[in-house]
């Protein structure tokens, strides 16, 4: 199997590589990345030798460079996109320029030459849940609320679209909040194991009570290996981590881990329309493809620390450059 990876020097595109390249010892991946500012090639260091591999600098939006790599491949996962919403909310032009015409040219090449198309994709394209609302499922209306999750609403819908009208052979999935190693240190969990680790605050915005399922990202990396071998053709899963916790219990829990205290917490004003809840219900991907969550969020809080501590270079690296710069502005 010849896979194309967008996105794939990215968080989860990095872990994904990882995992096929270690599980797949037969298959080979080409990684298209524009290596934007979360996007960074040390996370795929460990395959720069080894001849199943390939990396290619380029945009999604460019179909010069994505039609090659689309033709000489036998599926595509598709990774690639802005993903902040605090940065939609600030920009959300990029995000239409990557999220939904990036989605678009990859498409177009894919039906050119009728490739295996799976789509990553986001629960935050459903909204916000009321404490006592049953979790999101795949029948679950889209209603974003955010620059960031219209876009990849979008996304979603133009994949749909090109299974319904051209027969492309595709498959969504769409996830909860994911964590893990190589994450980029402006979300929630990396920013406060690394601001703690520097001795700073960490920002909670609002009264922290937000609550978001957490998913360890090689259980999500499995999940999508899944779909792309036995995924129904047109269907859509949503991968969850059986890991509903408010954000102040996860920072609690990091201040716990790192041996600090309360008085590193940092309330600061709550972000423009923060959905409050978001909860996945995957009975659907256990029930037809056996798959579930195999790390705990207590067991995988632990095993992202310690990644972080061995791996300081990295994120200081990460810190030092642009990311630095952005967050003491904003």
């Amino acid at each position: 199997m010849k896979l194309l990876v967008t996105g794939g020097a990215g968080f989860i595109g990095s872990n994904f590589v990882h995992l096929i390249l270690h599980e797949y010892p037969e298959w080979s991946v080409a990684v298209l990345d524009a290596l934007t500012y979360a996007g960074n090639l040390e996370n795929l260091d460990a395959w720069k030798d080894d001849p199943r591999y390939r990396f290619v600098k380029g945009s999604v939006t460019d179909a010069s460079a994505v039609e090659p790599l689309v033709a000489e491949c036998d599926a595509v996962v598709h990774f690639a996109a802005e993903s902040h919403v605090d940065r939609s909310i600030m920009d959300p032009g990029i995000f239409l320029e990557t999220n939904v015409r990036g989605t678009y040219v990859l498409l177009e090449a894919a039906r050119k030459h009728n490739k295996r198309f799976h789509h990553v994709s986001t629960d935050e394209v459903f909204g916000s849940l009321a404490p006592d609302d049953a979790p999101f499922n795949e029948e679950t209306l889209y209603d974003p609320r955010s620059p960031y999750s219209a876009s990849k609403a979008a996304s979603d819908h133009l994949v749909r679209a090109y299974y319904h009208t051209y027969g492309l052979p595709v498959t969504i999935s769409n996830c909860s909040n994911n964590y893990g190693p190589y994450h980029f240190p402006e979300k929630l969990i990396p920013l406060a194991i690394t601001n703690l680790m520097e001795g700073k605050s960490v920002p909670v915005y609002g009264d922290g009570l937000q609550v978001r399922d957490w998913l360890y990202v090689e259980d999500h990396c499995r999940a999508i290996d899944l779909i792309l071998r036995n995924g129904g053709l047109g269907e859509t899963y949503c991968i969850g981590g059986d890991g509903e916790r408010e954000n102040i219990w996860i920072v609690n829990e990091l201040l716990r881990l790192l041996g600090k205290d309360e008085s590193s917490i940092e309330h600061v004003k709550d972000r423009a329309g923060h959905d409050r809840r978001y909860a996945i219900n995957f009975d659907k991907i256990r029930n037809e493809l056996g798959w579930e969550p195999s790390v705990s969020l207590e067991n995988g809080l632990a095993k992202t620390v310690a990644w972080f501590k061995e791996n300081e270079a990295w994120w200081r690296c990460v810190k030092s450059g642009e990311y630095q710069a952005y967050y003491e502005k904003h």
